[in-house]
């Protein structure tokens, strides 16, 4: 089959093939023959392999001049190319054993200015050296003879003598030239000395770690580790060291990861994270937090969860890529996004996106990619964030950076295409105004945040011409909310849908996941036949596998008879009972189908497995944590159907601290009581609250226009900054958070910030019935700002709303900001002083007794 044109032209951009590298060892082998063996190349290998020293110095030194050569014509930016000798110490067993001799080939690129283009060929050139070498390997599993590690260091770091700039000037350090520019003035000094001084090897000891190369690192710790268990104990605090140093370079640098990390990952583990890293940095957050997860419950969870338990096939993209990706498309200049004002961030991020989805990446990162296309065929991809904060104890950036599918069903060049601009969109998404601004009110302003980027599979199964998961959803260690006192808090909770999990942690339409409370799977907030219909899922996110998109179709359209799932995730309405599915199906039934979810939790292990994957992950990261995953049923008509559980993403779970434990008050008179609800409380208390922002719903529903009703959400936000911390809360009508106005109010976590406590109002014409939004991303930014959730239904006669408090009450807000009269009659600010003076609020919110209550307390009270 011949190649798409687009694919052709990629690798023929490529400055050399690096698998024609090949011919550097074969030259090198051949010198080596004719020198020593009279040609004999078996004969010579197998002396190289043996560690002969000087066939080996001669074959090293042959590849070093080549790889120089190869280098200095390929980029005019260098000066010259020297190497330079490390010691390294091996650990090896008492009793000698054979082990074929490898070498180290360690140079320094003198360039004119340092380049992230330089280093991403830098890095293709050291695996296609690697790969280079398999025909003189017997198997996969025997070690390649020799690796390189290349360094650049420019003028500064010469005549500084900072670092491997000593390499040029300095007699502590054994090195060679071996390639200089015509043009070039060499240095005053060169030494080749082969003496190493006493102090160069103190030095060295105390920066190995820095200059070394990764692939060294872990070929080090791989030797402590396949040690008898005695020799293995020795160097124990040498391992620990090594595993550090990996995990801070290759994964994450956040201390409290690393101090979780060292104590489970393997040098195996580093090994097979490394070989799938893609260019150089980090692998990010969201990687991190999977891979780690998953380590952890490889080691602790019992046979059964083990057995049931999988993580996506998986690559990296290192996070130095977004800076060559930057620098080759001439888009630097965006990194100083952070420090202008939020109108203006907010102004420039559409061009942002026009401009990196317009990029072009390096050939050598092209045919990696096409060599992942081809490794994995026609599996859909999901391209992910992964940012070097993500996913962290207390910045769980959810949903600030963005993630596309791929379906990937197209021809090579169309998918090569797709997965590029899933990248680049990814790579802008850095610079959204919610991740800024959600930077800037964290204090991480100044941190540089490169952005890896996860590739996976998706996870799940073909149904006519649909792919997608039989369930997916995320889960919580800790259960906030409860709708029943029985519920216990430590078992955790989970939000489940059919379909791609992203209907899951977003709050989307008039639409609803299955809340499960996992100490008891099957009870509902409401079991009222009419509830359990209007709180389930109506609609399906999937891959479209004909068309090669992502869509969303009515769930009823999707629903299929001859599905053997089907009557695990869905039951039949009848005479105003649901009842499990027993018996075949016609078309003309499935309209009274309603997704419940209630075999799958009945009659599956999920339930069990999930608690005792929270309980895990939870103990061992010192932390509640939330996972998201897919679930994968297998044998659906067997009396218990076993599953399969994918991790997709595990982070440190943000919840509510409350300073102050308050019982309800027992008598509160009518004229103080400002509202209350019993609609899933959690504990908290909220004392001297001096402004309530009120969002009329006949107001906000009158205004005519989707522009009018978006401006709504910039006025609560200007309100915000002029407001100081924790001395207001937030009770409009709606979905706050929707993208969609006329769901609800449209803000973000930077909108907000410093409310106390956000306050949903539903009802008949008012809006969509409350959600508890525990899981959704929108969530996770209320948790974080520990800003209480609440809801009231208006319509329920056990919950009270003060309509003189909120309707006739003076309108504060001309005293911070000028409106006009629509959205002045529309957003209220309403100053308790001037309501009832000497007067402040408070909000008590009590969990057991599933009750929350505002009143109005005399300011000069305890």
């Amino acid at each position: 089959m011949p190649e798409a044109p687009l694919v052709s032209s990629m690798i023929a951009m490529t400055p050399q093939n690096p698998h024609n590298l090949t011919g550097m060892v074969q030259k090198a082998v051949k010198i080596c023959a004719e020198r020593y063996f009279d040609g004999d190349i078996p004969l010579t290998i197998s002396a190289i392999k043996g560690g002969n020293s000087q066939v080996c110095d001669l074959f090293l030194e042959s590849i070093s001049h080549q790889i120089a050569r190869y280098l200095g014509e390929m980029d005019k930016n260098i000066k010259a190319i020297y190497r330079y000798d490390v010691e390294y110490e091996p650990i090896l067993p008492e009793e000698p054993t054979e082990k074929m001799w490898q070498g180290v080939i360690n140079l320094v690129a003198w360039v004119e200015r340092k380049s992230a283009a330089l280093g991403m060929l830098i890095d293709t050139l050291e695996k296609a050296i690697l790969e280079s070498q398999n025909e003189f390997r017997q198997n996969q599993r025997e070690e390649p003879l020799f690796y390189i590690d290349v360094q650049q260091v420019d003028d500064k770091d010469v005549l500084s003598k900072k670092g491997l700039g000593i390499v040029a000037s300095s007699d502590l350090l054994r090195s060679t030239q071996l390639w200089i520019r015509e043009t070039v003035t060499p240095p005053e000094r060169i030494y080749t000395s082969r003496e190493f001084s006493v102090e160069y090897l103190r030095l060295r000891k105390e920066t190995d770690l820095e200059l070394a190369p990764e692939n060294r690192i872990i070929q080090e710790a791989l030797e402590i580790e396949r040690l008898p268990l005695l020799e293995r104990s020795a160097q124990h605090h040498r391992l620990t060291e090594l595993k550090v140093a990996i995990i801070r370079r290759v994964i994450s640098d956040q201390l409290n990861y690393i101090n979780i990390a060292k104590k489970w990952f393997t040098a195996e583990d580093l090994q097979e994270i490394f070989q799938r890293r893609i260019g150089s940095g980090k692998i990010g957050g969201k990687s991190a937090g999977m891979l780690l997860a998953y380590r952890i419950l490889c080691e602790l969870a019992d046979d059964e969860l083990k057995t049931s338990l999988t993580i996506p096939e998986s690559y990296y993209i290192g996070s130095d890529m977004i800076y060559i990706f930057m620098a080759m498309n001439g888009l630097m200049r965006w990194n100083r996004q952070k420090y202008k004002s939020e109108e203006v961030i907010r102004a420039e991020y559409p061009r942002i996106v026009e401009e990196f989805q317009r990029g072009v990446f390096p050939p050598e990162f092209i045919e990696q990619l096409i060599e992942i296309l081809e490794s994995i065929g026609k599996k859909p991809l999901i391209v992910r964030s992964s940012s070097q904060l993500e996913d962290n104890f207390g910045t769980s950036f959810a949903g600030k950076y963005d993630s596309f599918f791929c379906p990937n069903q197209g021809t090579l060049e169309e998918n090569v295409k797709a997965l590029t601009l899933a990248i680049s969109r990814t790579y802008a998404s850095t610079l959204k105004p919610e991740a800024l601004l959600y930077r800037r009110q964290k204090g991480l302003q100044d941190y540089d945040e490169k952005m890896a980027i996860l590739i996976q599979v998706v996870q799940g199964n073909e149904l006519d011409g649909y792919y997608f998961p039989h369930a997916a959803g995320v889960a919580f260690s800790r259960n906030i909310y409860r709708w029943s006192p029985q519920i216990r808090r430590e078992d955790g909770f989970v939000r489940l849908v059919w379909g791609l999990g992203t209907r899951a942690v977003e709050r989307v339409g008039n639409d609803y996941p299955r809340l499960v409370a996992l100490s008891h799977p099957t009870l509902l907030p409401d079991d009222s036949t009419e509830a359990i219909r209007y709180y389930s899922q109506k609609y399906i996110d999937l891959l479209d596998l004909k068309e090669n998109t992502l869509k969303t179709l009515p769930a009823q359209a999707v629903l299929n008879p001859k599905d053997p799932v089907l009557p695990l995730i869905a039951q039949l309405e009848s005479d105003g009972f649901f009842t499990s599915l027993r018996m075949r199906l016609g078309q003309q039934d499935m309209p009274s189908l309603c997704i419940t979810f209630y075999e799958f939790l009945n009659r599956t292990p999920f339930a069990r497995l999930m608690r005792q994957l929270l309980h895990h992950l939870e103990e061992n990261y010192h932390s509640a944590v939330d996972v998201e995953f897919t679930v994968e049923i297998l044998g659906p008509r067997e009396a218990v159907p076993s599953i399969k559980i994918s991790l997709l993403q595990c982070r440190p779970q943000s919840y509510l601290v409350p300073e102050h434990l308050v019982q309800l008050p027992e008598a509160i008179p009518e004229k103080d009581l400002i509202f209350s609800t019993h609609f899933i409380v959690p504990q908290g208390y909220l004392k001297d609250i001096r402004y309530v922002l009120y969002v009329r719903p006949d107001q906000y529903f009158r205004l005519a226009s989707l522009e009018e009703r978006s401006s709504v959400g910039k006025v609560i936000s200007k309100l915000n900054h002029c407001l100081e911390k924790k001395s207001y809360i937030c009770i409009g009508p709606g979905r706050w958070g929707s993208v969609n106005p006329d769901l609800g109010i449209f803000v973000s976590y930077a909108d907000i910030h410093n409310a106390g406590a956000l306050v949903e109002l539903s009802g008949k014409d008012i809006g969509l019935a409350p959600e508890p939004s525990l899981g959704t991303h929108f969530f996770q930014d209320l948790m974080e700002a520990q800003i209480y959730p609440l809801a009231i239904q208006l319509d329920d006669a056990n919950n009270f709303f003060n309509e003189d408090f909120f309707h006739r009450s003076p309108n504060a807000i001309g005293k911070f900001l000028q409106v006009s009269e629509p959205l002045a009659a529309c957003v209220r600010l309403i100053d308790v002083q001037a309501y009832r003076p000497g007067y402040t609020l408070d909000l008590v919110m009590d969990d057991e007794a599933g009750k929350a209550v505002a009143y109005l307390r005399k300011a000069a009270e305890s």
